[in-house]
């Protein structure tokens, strides 16, 4: 058995803008159920970035970072910059999915339990954070949450989540330019021990993640929401 239990899309996606971005991983898990199958978005960024968690306060955020844009995701969790040396991914599960069936804690065990083994597989020792080390409020990469990936005691991989009747989307953060590790060879081994199959997004999905971007997360509405 895959560690998903079932077959997996992987989609490579090219550098995207931080508003384009966001949408696409929304409507991946809006068209999960259509899908079918679990799908594996690897993917970077067009300008330097940060995004934030959807249920934090923009002005609180803003004074976080001067970094713009400043863009609210559709998980939650913390604020993350997003530069060369991070690597960004995403995970869609339909509605009836082992995964999706999952409490918040365990998925989130296991999505960094498996980029742990690719680490392993890049020979590359990482352990999961055994405790939260709340070191700095709103920050997803200052101190740890429980179950986040530590190299040499630092974290370099964390997830938020969003789960509802449409799906399970995961969006994960992996800063390890400390491991070494090239992006290639690690995007390798997180495939390695499941059953892929390459994706292509449709032009109408293209079309509708870009009226989403524009509509939604390029707007300054839904950026200061709250």
């Amino acid at each position: 058995m895959t560690p998903l239990g079932q077959a997996l899309r992987v989609w490579h996606g090219q550098a995207g803008a931080p508003a384009w971005n966001m949408a696409a991983d929304e409507l991946l898990q809006q068209r999960a159920a259509a899908l079918g199958q679990a799908v594996l978005r690897f993917y970077s960024w067009s300008q330097v970035a940060a995004t934030f968690g959807y249920f934090q306060r923009h002005a609180e955020v803003s004074e976080m970072t001067g970094l713009r844009p400043l863009v609210r995701r559709f998980t939650a969790g913390g604020l993350v910059l997003h530069d060369e040396n991070e690597w960004t991914y995403s995970l869609a599960f339909p509605p009836g999915h082992p995964w999706w069936q999952l409490k918040a804690g365990e998925s989130y065990r296991c999505v960094h339990d498996w980029v742990r083994r690719a680490f392993e597989g890049c020979g590359v020792t990482t352990a999961l954070c055994p405790e939260t080390r709340p070191t700095g409020p709103g920050h997803c990469f200052v101190g740890a949450e429980k179950c986040d990936l530590l190299f040499n005691g630092q974290k370099i991989a964390g997830a938020a989540q969003r789960r509802n009747r449409n799906g399970l989307l995961i969006q994960g953060s992996v800063q390890a330019k400390a491991t070494g590790v090239e992006r290639g060879i690690w995007e390798s081994a997180m495939l390695a021990e499941n059953d892929c199959s390459e994706w292509r997004p449709t032009e109408s999905f293209l079309a509708e993640a870009a009226a989403l971007a524009k509509r939604k997360y390029g707007s300054a509405a839904h950026t200061q929401k709250r």
